[in-house]
């Protein structure tokens, strides 16, 4: 029904910048966007016919709109964001996440204590971060304590309390990890140009401390003090395999943060990286759920604010695989080869990887989630009009033009049915031919299905090229379902799938699960349809050795496998036991053919 308060609240929209935010008839806030031009972006809702399901669903819901103007698009899309992770709105891509995150503190103190921390007080103390994970500190700090003797101790180390001896050393400085300040033995002017050296490391910069040291060693060298030289030269080391660990790509690469993201039907993946002087400071991986079938820009772009948000970044640069608009006075590069580029592909292979380790999780945690994103990425992938719950694949075996039979295997939800599986003998078709025989065995399948009134399956894979899928597609034309069933080939050699009418194959990638599931599918039918050819020339086999026999025709040999089982059996029986079965007379010839 027409809403005359929605069409006001339209029509006073401005054609500027901002936010726009929808409304059920219970007040509830249903989705938060953003716009460059608000009165265009909101009309189009509501003016055109919308491809996906859920986007039609959240117009229909819709009874009231506010908006906020913001003087630009880069406003609107911080707006955006935060808006997003207060209100949750139930048709926006999830973006929480509830993890607290560890920093590296340098506390605001006369000798300042440097230690990891998940909680932030604003005291004066310098924090970096957020960390990914604990780990990444952990290995952080221990260069630093291996490198620069730092205090651990928490005593308030005024100049008063120094002086008046209200301390003495612990443990840690008789190990050598810490020179004394507590008792003067470290003036403060030393200890900072530790803590200046340190703040360089957690930037992912060395070279100072590098230099710094290397000057250390020559004067120790030139004072003949070697064992002191000897010490530094090992901390060189340290930091030296530390840094060829750590820098991925060219070091002139400073402060810049990378961006990419792969997707399906129901997520996308949103790797990012923080570089400092060529060394990686900082990797996170954020899934997002899709709501509204938000494109990978879309996606990305969300990704971008709500990341570099989260993890304070100040970067000035950001690499990305394709342009999405980003905050004012940040520059973007679009990386085409080089350093850059291998940074950017580095980035990729970190989503691909979150996404392959997400989707074992997946397949154990949830398998009902597993199931319907396998089928919707087959659906894309396949350009098929429904997702292919129940898929029959179809194979011909003929070897040296024997005992031609054929083979169907079903696949329910992505896996095998085995129970569903079908034999076929083939009884129209004299010799080898591949053509008539598909011609045949999916003619009498789906002939049947149809007189039973049984469910047919929204995709048929036949296991061969353009010849056989032609062939199946003339029996689908005699039976009235060609264009009511999806029909596909796979051609061995390339793993081309034909398409009916299409001379272009399609080549999917060869890690694909949709190709994956053919290929099951294909080989399923091959090892099903093989071992029915094995069992029909085996018989055919015993059946000959027996008709050799002088008075024992087609249907005495039947019998007697029939009781038997096999010519072993019946070479070992006795003549009585060959009399119950075929008489004495015959009995006789057999044993005495298998005894002379």
């Amino acid at each position: 029904m027409p809403n005359p308060t929605l069409d006001i609240q339209i029509s006073a929209l401005p054609h500027n910048p901002g936010v726009y935010q929808f409304y059920d008839e219970e007040g509830k806030i249903l989705y938060v966007g953003k716009a460059k031009d608000l009165k265009k972006r909101v009309s189009s809702y509501f003016v055109k016919n919308h491809e996906y399901g859920k986007t039609r669903v959240l117009v229909k819901k819709i009874q009231s709109i506010r908006h906020i103007v913001v003087p630009t698009e880069s406003d609107a899309l911080l707006l955006e964001n935060n808006l997003i992770k207060k209100y949750q709105p139930r048709y926006n891509v999830l973006l929480k996440d509830d993890k607290s995150y560890p920093w590296i503190c340098i506390k605001q103190e006369r000798f300042p204590r440097v230690f990891p921390t998940r909680k932030l007080i604003k005291d004066g103390s310098e924090y970096y971060g957020p960390y990914t994970s604990m780990k990444t500190v952990r290995t952080l700090l221990d260069l630093i304590k291996s490198l620069y003797p730092l205090r651990t101790c928490n005593y308030d180390l005024s100049e008063e309390k120094i002086n008046a001896g209200k301390y003495k050393v612990c443990l840690e400085y008789h190990l050598g990890n810490c020179k004394g300040p507590c008792v003067g033995w470290q003036e403060a002017d030393e200890y900072h140009d530790q803590i200046a050296h340190v703040r360089d490391i957690i930037k992912g910069n060395f070279k100072s401390s590098l230099q710094h040291f290397k000057a250390n060693m020559k004067e120790m060298a030139q004072a003949m003090e070697f064992e002191k030289a000897q010490r530094i030269k090992e901390k060189i080391e340290i930091l030296e395999n530390y840094q060829v660990k750590s820098t991925v790509v060219n070091p002139k690469i400073n402060n810049v943060d990378v961006f990419t993201i792969i997707s399906d039907e129901t997520h996308g993946y949103v790797n990012f990286l923080q570089l400092s002087h060529g060394s990686i400071t900082r990797s996170h991986t954020l899934e997002i759920k899709k709501k509204l079938e938000e494109t990978d820009e879309e996606l990305l772009q969300l990704a971008i604010t709500e990341l570099r948000q989260r993890f304070n970044s100040t970067s000035k640069e950001i690499y990305l695989p394709f342009p999405v608009m980003v905050e004012e006075n940040v520059k973007v590069t679009l990386p085409k080869l080089g350093d850059k580029k291998r940074i950017l592909e580095l980035s990729e292979r970190n989503a691909r990887f979150f996404r392959q380790d997400r989707f074992k999780q997946i397949k154990i945690t949830d398998p009902d989630r597993h199931t319907k994103r396998i089928m919707a990425q087959m659906k894309a992938d396949l350009r098929l009009s429904e997702e292919p719950t129940h898929i029959e694949c179809f194979d011909n075996s003929n070897i040296q033009g024997s005992n031609p039979v054929a083979a169907c295997v079903v696949f329910k939800n992505g896996k095998p049915s085995k129970k569903e599986y079908r034999h076929f003998n083939i009884k129209t078709v004299e010799g080898p031919d591949d053509f008539a025989s598909m011609e045949e065995v999916v003619f009498r399948r789906y002939r049947r299905l149809l007189d039973e009134d049984q469910s047919l399956p929204q995709l048929i894979v036949i296991d061969g090229g353009k010849g056989q899928l032609s062939s199946a597609l003339k029996s689908l034309e005699v039976l009235g379902l060609r264009g009511k069933i999806a029909i596909i080939g796979i051609a061995k050699r390339l793993e081309e799938i034909f398409f009916p009418d299409d001379p272009i194959p399609l080549y999917l990638d060869k890690k694909s699960e949709s190709l994956k599931i053919i290929q099951q599918l294909r080989n399923e039918a091959h090892r099903f349809g093989i071992t029915h050819h094995r069992n029909r020339r085996s018989k055919g086999a015993m059946n000959s050795e027996l008709e050799g026999i002088e008075g024992i025709g087609k249907k005495t040999a039947e019998q007697l496998l029939k009781n038997f089982k096999s010519v072993k059996r019946i070479r070992e029986a006795t003549v009585e036991s060959l009399a119950e079965a075929v008489g004495m007379s015959k009995a006789k010839k057999i044993y005495d053919t298998f005894h002379q």
